[in-house]
């Protein structure tokens, strides 16, 4: 029984870490950088966007995948074990290194997370200044997808529960035979305590420091400001006047957005 939960929760965790959509962030991410590299080396955002690259980078590094691939692997399947009273389960050396991998990686998620929040705060405040508009514009938005991905398809808490099915199988393997690969490091019980946060809270409030920092409207309005009434109604009334020609003349097309102001 605690082998097929294993077996689960490692599928589930290998397809939420290799997903579409934490390996398309991370090419964006790296794409905006070296645009960017030679222009903005000492401005604060770029240098907090860094540290979220580097976070990314340590974390496919680490191959946590390939070793969760690894463990499925090593997993006698239901059908195989079905019928006997004993089977084969993989080594205490492989489960040490399988948690020892999970932990890091929820340190080095946390600390992404961490990253992604404070660069987002900084690159709003920036624009609020109306500084590098265009740069600080296509990183917060990046920022919070990357952020959400992480959050919506519950990486972290994938990971923790992943880590509790780990560490009792790491107890039972070890009270069978003792072959400890890793010394001088105590395996926790509880991962809250080694990663000295509570998940779900730690995520609350990082989303209600995100949404509560100025909106983006007020800045919006700032950089575009409202056209006036009379300006509108020459706008619409020109929109108006091309259609109209146009289909006279299909020849022409119609120009929708050429010369008009975008709203």
């Amino acid at each position: 029984r605690l082998l097929s939960v294993l077996r689960r929760r490692c599928d589930i965790a290998g397809k939420r870490l290799s997903g579409p959509g934490l390996a398309a962030e991370g090419r964006v991410l790296r794409a905006v950088l070296y645009v960017y590299h030679s222009r903005l080396l000492r401005h604060r955002p770029y240098l907090a966007l860094q540290q979220v690259e580097q976070c990314l980078k340590r974390l496919w590094k680490m191959n946590l995948v390939g070793s969760l691939e690894t463990l499925v692997e090593l997993i006698p399947k239901k059908n195989a074990s079905e019928g006997h009273a004993e089977c084969l389960v993989p080594s205490q050396p492989m489960l040490e290194t399988v948690a020892l991998k999970v932990l890091g990686g929820c340190k080095l998620i946390l600390r992404l997370l961490d990253c992604c929040c404070k660069a987002f705060l900084l690159s709003v405040k920036h624009l609020c200044s109306e500084e590098f508009i265009l740069l600080n514009t296509v990183a917060s938005g990046l920022l919070s997808r990357l952020w959400f991905v992480i959050q919506y398809r519950c990486v972290l808490e994938t990971l923790t529960s992943l880590y509790g099915a780990l560490w009792t199988m790491l107890h039972l393997v070890s009270e069978t035979q003792q072959t400890p690969y890793i010394k001088g490091f105590t395996f926790p019980s509880d991962i809250a305590d080694f990663l000295g946060v509570n998940v779900s809270s730690e995520a609350k409030k990082q989303k209600a420091k995100m949404l509560t920092t100025k909106k983006s409207t007020s800045w919006m309005k700032k950089l575009f400001p409202a056209m006036p009434e009379a300006v509108s109604k020459v706008g619409k009334k020109r929109k108006s006047e091309s259609c109209t020609s146009a289909v006279k003349n299909h020849s022409i097309p119609c120009p929708m957005d050429i010369g008009e102001a975008v709203v």
